[in-house]
């Protein structure tokens, strides 16, 4: 159990909702309360979650404990344990040591997806960190050195996946390069949703033609060039959902 400083240091928070399913990645489909910090190092270019990057929207960030944060979630998920994704904004920044002493201590498990570029030690407390570094159409650069630090601050102990988002050849070949220098690590591709709307948008409509031609594009791609070992899976829960917030 993580001490009493520890538990009471504020971690920000955008939005906490669920029990729905996680929409992407290694966890797809799985049952999940999602815990969305605000904040971000990062300002990509087709950012779909600006509500929790942008500093404009830092006033309805809500500052909160481990402890109000896990009682929330205890309350969503009537207190039966399951998989609580921490997200953001880069999740990463924030001091969630606490949060996730509290809920192992419980029974729940924890996912985490970051782009790589803040290294935290609770990595190695984490059941699933997803690193999704970011590619050359987000307009960000990634440093190869602590996205290093972060899959050696996981160790053994976690389970690691590389996760890229997709809008072109060249995100396509930034994939390639960075997933073979991991070759231990699985790899997961997804078409960008390339059209988010402004965070307080009414309209969840989705360029849902865009997304299946980038989808179809990709999976031709990967497989013309016979890499097998990569999982392509849209973004599951912008099929069902569109753009809405809270799912």
């Amino acid at each position: 159990m993580a001490d009493s400083s520890v538990l009471e240091r504020a971690i920000r928070i955008s939005e906490i909702f669920g029990p729905t399913i996680q929409g992407e990645g290694a966890l797809v489909g799985k049952p999940t309360v999602f815990v969305r910090t605000g904040g971000c190092d990062y300002r990509c270019s087709w950012c779909d979650t600006l509500h929790a990057v942008d500093t404009e929207y830092r006033h309805d960030w809500k500052p909160m404990t481990a402890a109000e944060i896990f009682a929330q979630v205890e309350e969503l998920s009537r207190g039966v344990p399951l998989t609580i994704s921490l997200s953001g904004g880069n999740p990463a920044i924030q001091p969630l040591g606490g949060l996730i002493a509290l809920g192992k201590a419980k029974g729940y498990e924890f996912a985490l997806e970051t782009q790589g570029s803040v290294v935290k030690d609770w990595f190695a407390e984490l059941d699933v960190l997803t690193l999704s570094p970011k590619p050359p159409s987000s307009a960000m650069e990634t440093d190869l050195a602590l996205l290093d630090a972060c899959v050696a601050a996981a160790g053994p102990s976690t389970r690691t996946a590389l996760k890229f988002p997709v809008m072109d050849e060249a995100d396509y070949a930034f994939a390639r390069e960075i997933s073979a220098r991991y070759p231990q690590l699985p790899v997961y591709l997804q078409p960008v949703n390339h059209t988010p709307p402004p965070p307080d948008a009414e309209d969840a409509a989705i360029d849902l033609s865009g997304i299946m031609d980038r989808m179809r594009w990709l999976i031709d791609r990967a497989m013309s060039d016979r890499w097998y070992s990569a999982t392509i899976l849209p973004q599951l829960h912008v099929l069902i959902w569109g753009n809405l917030r809270g799912v």
